[in-house]
């Protein structure tokens, strides 16, 4: 029973240890600093896949404009599409700003760096 789903159960009493070099089969003391890396990561992939959205909803509708023919349901339906990237991308820069300012006001410099907050380095 000393391996339990690929994972040693604390063998030199040093915790949990997976199978393999990677650093998450053995955390030991930088699990706080793999959290960290995995959650900026999420953040700043959100948000540049968010951006590229928006940018790319502004131009279809850009281009839908266009091909509106003078037909006013097509181009209302351009119109609306325009108005949602832009709503979407000004949603995300403001999201942006609300974290940092919910950090100033807790008193917290760079409340999105997990690392810094538990002072581990």
């Amino acid at each position: 029973m000393n391996k339990l789903l690929a994972i040693s159960l604390a063998p030199n009493g040093n915790g949990f240890t997976g199978i393999g070099t990677s650093p998450l089969a053995n955390p030991g003391g930088n699990s706080v600093s793999i959290f960290s890396n995995f959650l900026s990561t999420i953040v700043g992939v959100m948000t540049i896949v968010a951006v590229i959205w928006a940018v790319f909803t502004i131009i279809t509708g850009a281009i839908a404009i266009i091909g509106s023919g003078g037909d006013k349901q097509a181009l209302e339906s351009a119109r609306k599409r325009i108005t949602t990237g832009i709503i979407g991308l000004i949603i995300v820069i403001i999201a942006l700003f609300i974290v940092e300012i919910v950090g100033h006001i807790l008193g917290i410099e760079n409340i999105l760096n997990i690392q810094q907050l538990l002072n581990l380095k």
